[in-house]
């Protein structure tokens, strides 16, 4: 890469799970928008033809007549094709199929225990952590034979073991990982703010929170937004929409599977003291005791929904028809942005502007009662020198063992995974909060489920 008049020329990006038909297309459209980068971007996916496809798409997305700047799109071979020479790693890839997640999802149900999403703890997300570990060895050792310099930003889930696993492989990566869920906190509270204090037009941006915690069970334990303290608003607000809950903005929880009333949000504030700060689907898998997730009359009554695999693959049939018709140019090209911090990330730590955000990152004493080593979601500042947390300060001590519980668990899924431990692994299955069965029945559950994910295992694992 070059600069050249304050913008950055030939930069080359490598997309690992370049056939993705959401975040690709999203990062397509936030790169053309910006007029201070250029360059090229290799696509690789084990699915070529969904890669193909995307290359067409982003082709035209670079020559919409409203684009800012011009990117060329390639599909590479190999992923040493698309690694060499990379600037910038981005990885957005499915771990499997959603067959394999039918499992991780459904599997359990027959023995009572229901999962909101199924991709990051309880039994769905440690089988799911067991088949992407082993591929995010190879990606981190790819990484470091072909691109040692490049920055990583990882948006595969689950989240803090994809990180944890490309520093454990390479520990001189630069990689961090990406989430949306705190921005949508942001936004309940923008328009709490708004509601309450008739403010007027605040954006996200402007609600400055202290974020601390591990991806998709994160907290905020400070929040101001234009000078103003909101803990004390958002106490009264939660105390009194607790029993109903809040909806805000163009999403119905009974017509969508991600919309949710916030009464789990409100609920765990009033029980601890700190504003959670993820979805009331992550949310309610990391607590313990079935809280939520008793049963799917229970977690009606707690006013968010079960998002079941056959949602997720009819809404893949959406989109490979949708990216047919883009392709066919049945369905024209529209570059607006899609709320997404990467690219200005990536701008950021190519010194054209500083920046702080929410990331993914190892620990290294921003949170100081976890492990030096964990992978934990703070803020960091991010510019030319690089990402540096911002000290976040420790977890309140009431919160604090509902956190460790799962960072422990975490790490011990990760050896497991390196090591095709299959004691360590039960273990650790058995040790998850949704996971109160008695111990035939949960090994049976284990057995089952690693079976169902079988191709995706190393043959050490003896599963197939």
């Amino acid at each position: 890469m070059r600069y050249e008049n304050g913008k950055v020329k030939d930069l080359k990006i490598a997309y690992i799970g370049g056939g993705s038909r959401g975040w690709a297309w999203g990062f397509m459209k936030d790169l053309a928008g910006d007029d201070e980068m250029e360059g090229s971007v290799a696509l690789y996916d084990i699915d070529r033809e969904a890669a193909e496809h995307n290359a067409i798409i982003g082709g035209k997305i670079s020559a919409h007549p409203d684009a800012k700047a011009r990117w060329n799109y390639t599909v590479a071979a190999t992923l040493q094709e698309a690694l060499t020479g990379a600037d910038f790693v981005v990885i957005s890839i499915l771990p499997g199929t959603f067959d394999e997640m039918e499992s991780d999802v459904h599997a359990p149900e027959a023995y009572g225990i229901y999962q909101s999403v199924g991709d990051t703890v309880g039994p769905g997300g440690f089988i799911r952590a067991m088949r992407t570990i082993p591929m995010y060895v190879e990606f981190a050792e790819g990484i470091r034979d072909y691109c040692p310099d490049a920055w990583v930003i990882n948006y595969t889930n689950p989240m803090t073991l994809c990180v944890r696993t490309l520093y454990k492989v390479f520990p001189g990566v630069k990689a961090f990982g990406c989430c949306h869920e705190v921005f949508g906190t942001q936004k309940l509270l923008a328009a709490i703010a708004e509601k309450e204090l008739g403010l007027e037009n605040v954006r996200r941006q402007e609600v400055k929170v202290n974020v601390k915690g591990i991806n998709h069970f994160t907290w905020f334990d400070k929040v101001t937004c234009r000078g103003i303290d909101l803990f004390p608003v958002y106490r009264r607000f939660a105390e009194e929409n607790y029993a109903e809950g809040y909806e805000f903005g163009d999403n119905n929880w009974m017509n969508s599977t991600f919309a949710s009333m916030n009464r789990v949000k409100f609920d765990l504030f009033l029980r601890y003291g700190a504003i959670a700060a993820a979805g009331d689907r992550h949310l309610a898998e990391f607590m313990p005791g079935k809280l939520y997730l008793q049963s799917p009359e229970a977690v009606r009554g707690w006013k968010f929904g079960l998002t079941t695999v056959a949602w997720r693959k009819n809404e893949l049939q959406e989109r490979l028809a949708r990216s047919r018709r883009l392709c066919s140019g049945e369905e024209p090209i529209s570059i607006e942005p899609d709320g997404e911090e990467g690219h200005l990330l990536m701008k950021a730590l190519l010194g054209l502007h500083d920046m702080v955000s929410n990331v993914n990152i190892p620990n290294h004493g921003a949170i100081a009662n976890l492990p030096w080593d964990a992978v934990v979601e703070v803020n960091a500042l991010f510019s030319r020198q690089g990402v540096q947390p911002v000290v976040a300060g420790p977890l309140p001590g009431n919160i604090l063992p509902l956190v460790a519980r799962h960072v422990y668990n975490q790490e011990n899924a990760l050896q497991a995974a390196l090591t095709c431990d299959k004691t360590l692994a039960l273990t650790t299955f058995m040790d998850d909060p949704q996971i109160d069965l008695n111990w035939h029945d949960g090994e049976e559950l284990f057995t089952t489920m690693m079976r169902n994910t079988a191709n995706y295992l190393p043959k050490e694992w003896g599963m197939k």
